[in-house]
């Protein structure tokens, strides 16, 4: 499979259709495009622009991808259930591997400078409880809850972008754009669990910077870090002494984590025993808490501002919608709507308010 014939695969897969629904939206035999696929033929200009309207994209992003040094279809860090189907987590890990693709070309035209750093920490000299308070101090953040974890990552540069993924299974995933992570985030999943995906997300990006093969270990490494980064031990820890379900609901509203989560953070921390923590895990199965928690509609979303930043950015260099969408690989203007906030607000910079930081897109 040559780099051309890669990146077709990935986009066909991250769209959801088959090779032969492909083949028959583009035109073409089954036959021809496994051949593609397999980097055994290039197809020509039109056939290419074909494929590429059929999966969502134009051929300028299939060109571009095909050029990219090392793998196309990179393994994505994941935060998912044990039960989410192989075919959901294969299509969102191609999706996100052609929206590396496509923040790639947006920002390769302008000055993306964000205000704060994202540190690599190799996990073997700090542990994750460590690299969660290492973060914490290099970012300068306030003691206690993190508020607005969203604006906290855009602010070292990260790339946030929220999609709907079909499946409640799947969380969230992330990667490396050169110097910049991205993360796609369910949008379909409450406040509380957003918050701490991207915190687990995050945890992936500092300490498993390099390509991994990903494995339990990792993925609990990933879970202390964002419990460490979230609900600092040495700030929580006396919070976490009582043993009824209204005190963790009273904490979920402080702390903007579910009630599960805190559960499993008393446990870890020692301040409830194992039967304490089944005890309070049936009473919230019992309530059907488990499926659906209370309280996460009180908690103050968050909303990605990156997205608008980078779109202002394009403005101010004249970009209407539809180069904005050419330029970033979208097949048109309504595909583009679907990572970006089109069509264009007022061309300004987003500007920063507040004590939270934000991150913009400088000309």
């Amino acid at each position: 499979m040559n780099g051309l014939g890669e990146a077709i695969h990935t986009a066909r897969i991250a769209s959801g259709l088959t090779q032969a629904q492909l083949a028959e939206q583009a035109g073409v035999t089954q036959a021809a495009l496994s051949r593609y696929e397999n980097g055994l033929r290039d197809p020509d200009p039109e056939t290419l622009e074909q494929l590429a309207s059929a999966v969502g994209v134009n051929s300028h992003l299939l060109t571009n991808m095909s050029q990219i040094a090392g793998s196309i279809a990179t393994e994505a860090h994941m935060r998912r259930r044990a039960t989410a189907p192989a075919r959901v987590w294969r299509r969102l890990e191609a999706g996100i591997n052609v929206l590396r693709a496509q923040m790639r070309l947006l920002l390769s035209v302008i000055d993306y400078r964000p205000s704060n750093t994202m540190p690599t920490l190799d996990p073997i000299e700090y542990p994750p409880h460590e690299a969660a308070r290492l973060v914490r101090a290099q970012w300068r953040m306030p003691q206690g809850p993190v508020r607005n974890l969203t604006a906290w990552m855009e602010s070292a540069g990260c790339l946030i972008i929220e999609r709907d993924f079909g499946s409640p299974r799947v969380d969230g995933l992330s990667q490396w754009i050169d110097d910049h992570p991205i993360i796609m985030i369910n949008s379909r999943v409450p406040t509380d669990r957003k918050r701490l995906t991207l915190a687990h997300e995050l945890g992936h990006i500092v300490m498993h910077s390099e390509p991994i093969h990903l494995s339990n270990q990792s993925e609990e490494e990933a879970m202390q870090f964002a419990a460490e980064f979230l609900m600092p031990a040495h700030m929580i820890r006396p919070e976490l002494r009582q043993r009824s379900l209204g005190h963790f609901a009273n904490l979920k509203r402080k702390w903007m984590v579910s009630i599960a989560a805190l559960i499993t953070r008393a446990h870890d921390l020692g301040t409830i025993t194992q039967t304490n923590k089944t005890s309070l895990y049936k009473a919230l199965s019992a309530r059907g808490w488990r499926k659906r928690e209370p309280l996460s509609e009180q908690l103050p979303p968050e909303t990605p501002s990156t997205p608008a930043s980078i779109v202002n950015a394009l403005g101010e260099l004249a970009y209407d919608p539809q180069q904005i969408a050419n330029l970033g690989g979208f097949a048109n203007v309504d595909q583009a709507a679907r990572t970006l906030p089109l069509p264009l607000p007022a061309l300004r910079i987003v500007k920063k308010s507040g004590r939270h930081p934000k991150t913009a897109c400088h000309r």
